[in-house]
């Protein structure tokens, strides 16, 4: 066994899926718990961007992003059953944990707007809604631009919902295709050494 995912990445991993599943569950139930959810996820973002500059070989996105061409191409190799084994994270999951990455910057940074309405003041003009001052947004009690802020925050905890079964579903097929257990290897950090056919 070779070690490839060291104790920043694994803590990193394990520390936003329990964050988020936990901040997905106290949503406007236990709101400080939620809130304090929130700011972890976004210091474990902000840790793991600097990682992926300055961390060790795998963690780097030099090592494992990739363009378009290259995802689309493995995409299709999947759909063929024969892609290869990557040591790293392979092109999809290389974009997935992109996006995940935007999404849930997004989803904490919008939380943090709504925690102190005065923040949104930050914002351009043209993100406050036209209703920003009509009696509709009174009735409301959402202040117009609090309540936009709100829809761009839950829309983004929903699509990091459908992002995490795309990334759980995505693991389960990469394990089976490759026989390894990729969720024990987060844990461990180690993997099988590459084969002659994979790409290290």
């Amino acid at each position: 066994m070779v070690r490839v995912w060291d104790p920043v990445v694994r803590v990193f991993h394990w520390g936003l899926a329990a964050c988020f599943a936990l901040a997905w569950l106290t949503a406007e139930e236990v709101q400080p718990v939620h809130e304090f959810l929130g700011y972890t996820a976004a210091a474990l973002v902000a840790v793991r961007v600097v990682w992926g500059f300055t961390g060790t070989h795998y963690a780097r996105f030099a090592q494992f992003v990739r363009g378009p061409g290259a995802v689309l191409a493995y995409l299709k190799d999947m759909l063929a059953h024969r892609e290869r084994r990557h040591l790293g994270h392979n092109p999809a999951g290389a974009a997935m944990i992109v996006v995940l990455l935007a999404s849930m910057a997004g989803t904490a940074w919008t939380g943090w707007m709504m925690a102190e309405p005065q923040r949104q003041s930050m914002l351009p003009s043209i993100v406050t809604p036209a209703y920003a001052d009509d009696d509709e947004a009174g009735e409301r009690g959402d202040g117009g631009g609090e309540g936009a802020i709100k829809e761009v925050h839950e829309a983004l905890a929903n699509l990091m919902l459908l992002l995490v079964v795309l990334h759980v579903g995505g693991v389960a097929l990469a394990s089976v295709r490759h026989r390894e257990n990729l969720a024990r290897a987060m844990v461990t950090g180690l993997k099988r050494p590459a084969g002659p056919e994979d790409i290290g």
